[in-house]
């Protein structure tokens, strides 16, 4: 059998409310087997029936999803037991039905299963997040006296047990129990955002997931809703496959995702926030959710804080959380994306650049050391920006919930995680983000293109190590510039936002930088605008604040020591 989980159409299928499953299930029978069953299961948390019967799954859940599910169960081949697709995740809003749809395709499962004392289990981060599944399939049992005799409930141990083949279905709190040693070859793993917060997550699911090499009939469905954060570590990871297949970019028919999210061009122009939108991630519009809630909710995260308003759209509309979304955002994360050149390095910035100058911004042990460089494009005046950072081991332990966003960083060659001293000379050793640090400036000062006056702009705060050694590779005093911080860095913030905005600024278009602008508050005063973090600690900044050190030297129109032709000279604009 050949067959494609791709769906490269996507985009007109989520707003004409078409199925995003491009595919029928391989094997129809098996699929009608498993579809009866979970159909007829029996929702106890909704409103009885006029007959006085509770709902069922075939109808409240829609067929979109339905279809999905169709896709799970009829992957099973009957004639070798082997199920051909194998991954499988729903990425669907708030209030959408997922912990009911998770209970009932796990029960299903667990029912039509053929093996004897096969392990089943859903895999939630928390305790909370565990009853929210483990609740409605033993509401799903009882109702059902043919369900309730078939199948043992063990509340104690959030535990369904088949009274005939054995198998049992395990709910499990990945905060209470481990995944080590378990052997379940169906596993279910709900809000795979939250795991994408924790540092340990991926090898945990690794070791869950381990049941499936020995179970050719086995699966794993991801149902989560978007992060209230940048999406980080295994949650990321695994949206983006997911993505690359639905796109057609990878080619991997053993895996097929529902993703309800926006096309691009709908969040450019947010167009999220018209309730006539509102069905694109919210497919049991008019069931489990109403137009009317969202649009109160929606008014109610309007009139609160940034933070409300960012949380009701990741989780109630499936938007995915960048640079645009807090209230009292930096003004220049508006035109960032746009501003991204990933073609940047240092290379390209000494044979694109007349002048280049360097700001730094160090600070404490749980922080990050922000460096950029900052350079005047030949040809075009335009701004150029490349950044790059360095932390130690001891932000990972203190700062665990970005600590994979912060691995993450790592592999894009962005951050440097310190491990070692390097030797300076015969006499003393460096901490490794000062040496580097050190060879940059190196590097860039070789190059001619360093200002004799005002080139490394730095707060003066902790970084007195670091201009001890730059004084020692020929950086002397008048090059070396402490800049105030704080509202002080005003022109930078609001030249920089404008700059971006005109299409005069281009950066290296790093994960790490947007991050950092998103992390990035403006506040206000009555003659003042400076930039702080959004929260103490975890929101990062420092390499955004070296790139506002970085500009107020460029504000100064600055001409390379090696490089005596300026076009600001010849055009009559710098006389001395």
């Amino acid at each position: 059998m050949k067959w494609s989980t791709a769906c490269p159409d996507w985009r007109e299928r989520i707003l004409a409310g078409d199925s995003l499953v491009p595919i029928e299930p391989l094997f129809p029978a098996k699929a009608a087997d498993a579809m009866g069953v979970f159909c007829s299961l029996q929702v106890t948390d909704l409103p009885r029936k006029e007959d006085g019967s509770w709902p069922t799954l075939g109808e409240v859940v829609d067929q979109d999803v339905l279809d999905l599910v169709a896709a799970l169960f009829g992957a099973e081949d009957p004639a070798s037991g082997r199920r051909l697709i194998r991954r499988f995740m729903l990425l669907i809003s708030k209030k959408n039905g997922k912990s009911t749809i998770a209970a009932g395709v796990m029960l299903t499962a667990l029912i039509i299963n053929w093996r004897h004392n096969a392990e089943l289990m859903i895999l939630a981060p928390t305790i909370e997040v565990a009853g929210n599944s483990f609740e409605p399939a033993v509401g799903m049992v009882r109702a059902d006296p043919q369900l309730d005799a078939l199948l043992h409930v063990i509340e104690n141990r959030r535990t369904i047990k088949h009274r005939v083949t054995g198998a049992s279905l395990k709910v499990v709190a990945a905060d209470s129990d481990t995944a080590a040693g378990k052997k379940a070859g169906m596993v279910l793993v709900e809000e795979l955002w939250l795991f994408g917060k924790r540092p340990k997550s991926a090898a945990m699911l690794r070791e869950a997931l381990g049941g499936l090499a020995a179970r050719p009939e086995g699966f794993v469905l991801f149902v989560t809703t978007h992060s209230d954060e940048p999406p980080a570590g295994v949650f990321k990871s695994e949206l983006e496959y997911f993505r690359d297949v639905r796109d057609g970019v990878i080619a991997d028919p053993e895996t097929l995702g529902a993703l309800y999210e926006w096309p691009e061009e709908m969040l450019e122009g947010e167009a999220y926030l018209d309730p006539k939108h509102f069905h694109v991630t919210n497919p049991h519009l008019g069931r489990s959710v109403s137009t009317q809630y969202l649009e109160s909710e929606l008014a109610k995260a309007q009139r609160g804080d940034g933070e409300d308003l960012q949380i009701f759209l990741a989780k109630n509309l499936n938007v995915e959380i960048g640079l645009r979304l807090r209230r009292d955002r930096w003004r220049g994360g508006d035109y960032w994306d746009a501003a991204a050149d990933r073609t940047l390095t240092l290379e390209a910035m000494i044979a694109r650049c007349e002048v280049l100058v360097i700001g730094i911004d160090g600070g404490g042990m749980d922080d990050l050391y922000g460096v950029c460089v900052g350079g005047r494009e030949r040809g075009t005046n335009r701004w150029l920006y490349l950044f790059k950072a360095w932390a130690w081991p001891e932000v990972l332990e203190r700062r665990k919930q970005i600590a994979p966003l912060l691995k993450d960083f790592e592999a894009d060659g962005d951050l440097v995680i310190c491990k070692d001293v390097v030797p300076a000379d015969d006499d003393y050793e460096l901490p490794q983000d000062i040496a580097e640090i050190v060879d940059l400036v190196r590097e860039v000062k070789d190059s001619g293109l360093l200002p004799e006056r005002g080139a490394i702009g730095l707060d003066p705060q902790g970084v007195s190590d670091l201009t001890d050694e730059l004084v020692n590779i020929g950086i002397d005093a008048e090059q070396l510039v402490g800049l105030s911080q704080g509202f002080r860095l005003m022109s930078a913030i609001v030249g920089l936002a404008r700059k971006l905005k005109f299409g005069q600024a281009v950066h290296d278009g790093s994960r790490m930088m947007a991050w950092c602008v998103s992390n990035a508050k403006e506040e206000v005063g009555r003659q003042s605008v400076m930039l702080v973090k959004y929260s103490s600690g975890d929101a990062k900044i420092d390499p955004l604040m070296a790139g506002m050190n970085a500009t107020k030297l460029l504000e100064l129109n600055p001409e390379a020591a090696g490089n005596s032709a300026s076009p600001y000279r010849e055009r009559g604009l710098l006389t001395v």
